[in-house]
């Protein structure tokens, strides 16, 4: 399968790219400069439409990994603009699978995760008013949008906090190491599995997708159970090496 990854210069664009690398044909888009890659690179600016547009012909899927947080006119040409670049882009080359990712705050802010448990990724979305958080569930809901009136099968896929499982460490925390004993951020994942739930979405059939867009909250198991991960479970297959409890385990 030829796929477009769109911000694959960012943190989690190295793991999609070891997960899908030696399975598809990738063609790496990023703003800043190339990464040592193998594959095909291109750098572009996800919110200029004529960008999104040429980096996508030739395509079979599109995963769009990019994001900006703090600028308040950036974070919506990214996260809201380009999500409908990416659309347009898909509906101009006849692309039917698309992956979008973002914070599972997006779907679930703080009206949701301050008060409530078992949270699943069909609920209906609240993000709140902050500026990531907003301008990434404007994205996702023009996506869902475009959804309704083309041939396109949208997967979005929600992360937060992300760990290296090589990295932590029974000593005092250093050198982004982390330490056992902290809390853990009830939405946290490996990378390795982060990018294993990418592969998943890529590969999975579409006629197994029960709708046109589907939302999944993935992290690893957590013993206190405030978010639901059994839909990524179910419908992408896909299931966690790693499950951090040397973190969460005190």
């Amino acid at each position: 399968m030829n796929v477009l990854i769109l911000g694959g210069n960012g943190m989690l664009g190295p793991w999609v790219v070891k997960a899908l690398g030696d399975r598809h044909r990738l063609r790496i888009t990023d703003i800043g400069e190339p990464p040592a890659t193998t594959h095909e690179w291109r750098q572009i600016d996800v919110s200029s439409l004529d960008d999104v547009v040429d980096a996508a012909e030739g395509m079979d899927a599109i995963v769009n990994l990019s994001v900006l947080r703090p600028h308040r006119r950036v974070a919506f040409d990214v996260n809201t603009r380009g999500n409908y670049n990416m659309m347009v882009a898909a509906v101009t080359h006849g692309i039917q699978r698309v992956i979008n990712t973002g914070p599972h705050f997006q779907l679930a802010g703080p009206g949701y995760q301050d008060w409530d448990f078992d949270l699943n990724p069909d609920m209906p979305p609240q993000p709140g008013t902050r500026l990531y958080a907003h301008t990434k569930a404007l994205g996702q809901e023009i996506d869902r949008v475009f959804t309704t009136r083309h041939d396109i099968y949208l997967q979005t896929l929600l992360f937060y906090h992300l760990y290296d499982p090589g990295d932590v460490t029974h000593g005092p925390g250093g050198g982004g190491r982390e330490s056992v004993g902290n809390d853990l951020v009830p939405y946290s994942i490996a990378w390795p599995d982060a990018g294993e739930a990418i592969r998943c979405a890529v590969e999975l059939p579409l006629e197994r997708l029960p709708g046109r867009a589907e939302t999944y909250m993935v992290f690893t198991d957590m013993p206190h159970g405030k978010f639901s991960n059994r839909k990524a479970r179910q419908q992408l297959g896909w299931q966690p090496r790693y499950h951090l409890e040397q973190l969460w385990n005190k």
